[in-house]
């Protein structure tokens, strides 16, 4: 790459939050800011049972949490058939050898179908790795240090959730985030919660080192969500962090947790979940709900002071995967498998393609899709995927990919590798 075109693109990365010109980590749920972006020209888009695969391992247990990956660690959660154990288990990322597995106790209550026991993504400041552990009944966040020695554990509390828990924590300056939020009738499942139940909706902000509670900020508590935050930059060189709920879209002060502003989410019918967690794109925020029966709604808001509602959709907009943005449009796929483009600012639809035409009744896509390279990247739970170019121009097929087992578990990327849980297996997808 000539220099002067490598100095342009390193000021650009520099001078645009969170992007990344290579993803040399990958520590949070969809990635940077959750954000579900990369540019790194090293990552394939074809791959299949075999081709591109640098290795897979076997992962003990069954669950949903995605990978993440730090310090060359792939970092994932499970948990054993029976119910009885949770399990954090650190990958070589380069070998696929297991590094180091914490076994923490737990026992099987029911959960929805698609759900799983291990459904919380892991984050990691680069120094330790947290992730939130529910062992049936109550939830606590561990702490860990990168070669698996106990740092802290911190109790949360009872939960209460016809689904399960699926929240994913974030780790951001010296602090550790948890949308801690359930269900208000505290009911689980079929019976009833043993352990107290504490506000069902809060915003918990951990010091990171200690595991000491810094604030929390309560919320107005409809269903049970796992959208996890987001940081956005402010002038001056401040942050806040960003909540989406049941309840709407709230900014907060990192420091303290009081409210910089809040845009209260009004539902014409039944108020929605928001399983999919939101994005910031180019100043607004958008964030998508919904709920097993098919209701759907996602809101486009301009964050500050006087929040601002762009546009709602309440209609084939997803209910578990992740929006992405590129420049001014805004691009999804829904549960059922078609893809999406729309203006960003103003919600009109460019396009849609039934992305994944052939999916059996009761099979969807839960995987978030990435941005990689200027090519959005789906996968569906029967293990297919495509990959198709993001361009308002048209639906653009590129390639399209199977690994060959059930993948509800989101993607991630470092290194100019791809790492992708599927039911029983972690590949590494690479270039030989």
């Amino acid at each position: 790459m000539p220099t002067l075109v490598r100095a342009a693109l390193l000021l650009a990365v520099l001078s645009t939050p969170y992007s990344v010109l290579r993803a040399a980590d990958w520590t949070r749920f969809r990635g940077p800011n959750g954000s579900g972006l990369v540019e790194d020209a090293a990552v394939p888009l074809k791959w299949s049972k075999t081709e591109n695969v640098l290795w897979k391992v076997e992962v003990p247990g069954l669950g949903h949490s995605s990978p993440i990956v730090v310090k060359g660690r792939v970092i994932l959660q499970s948990a054993t058939s029976d119910g009885t154990k949770r399990m954090i288990i650190c990958y070589d990322a380069n070998t696929g050898e297991t590094k180091w597995t914490k076994t923490l106790t737990g026992q099987k209550v029911p959960v929805h179908a698609k759900s799983s026991l291990a459904s919380c993504t892991p984050t990691s400041d680069g120094e330790r790795v947290y992730t939130v552990v529910w062992d049936g009944q109550a939830l606590a966040v561990h702490a860990f240090d990168l070669d698996g020695n106990d740092a802290w554990t911190y109790s949360l509390g009872g939960y209460v959730s016809q689904h399960g828990a699926g929240m994913s924590p974030v780790a951001h300056g010296g602090k550790v985030y948890i949308h801690y939020d359930q269900d208000k009738d505290k009911e689980q499942g079929k019976g009833k919660a043993p352990i107290p139940v504490p506000n069902p909706a809060q915003l918990v902000a951990l010091d990171a080192k200690t595991g000491a509670k810094a604030w929390v900020a309560p919320r107005k508590a409809f269903r049970a969500c796992s959208a996890s935050p987001l940081i956005r930059e402010l002038p001056g060189g401040k942050t806040e962090v960003i909540v989406s709920s049941t309840a709407g879209l709230t900014g907060y002060d990192p420091e303290d947790g009081q409210v910089n502003w809040d845009w209260e989410w009004k539902f014409s019918g039944q108020a929605l979940r928001t399983v999919g967690s939101p994005i910031l794109a180019n100043g607004v925020i958008v964030a998508p709900s919904g709920d097993g029966g098919g209701s759907r709604a996602m809101v486009a808001v301009t964050p500050g002071p006087m929040p601002k509602l762009l546009w709602e959709k309440t209609k084939e907009t997803p209910y578990v995967p992740g929006p992405l943005v590129k420049g001014d449009h805004l691009y999804w796929v829904t549960d059922g498998g078609v893809a999406f483009c729309v203006e960003l600012k103003t919600g009109k639809q460019l396009w849609s393609e039934r992305a994944f035409p052939n999916l059996s009744k009761g099979t969807y896509v839960h995987s978030s899709p990435l941005l990689i390279n200027g090519h959005i990247v789906a996968v569906a739970e029967t293990g297919r995927a495509i990959v198709f170019k993001a361009t308002p121009e048209k639906y653009d097929l590129v390639e399209e990919n199977d690994i060959g087992e059930v993948v509800e578990a989101s993607l991630a990327v470092a290194d100019g590798k791809l790492y992708l849980r599927g039911a029983t297996h972690l590949f590494c997808i690479g270039k030989k």
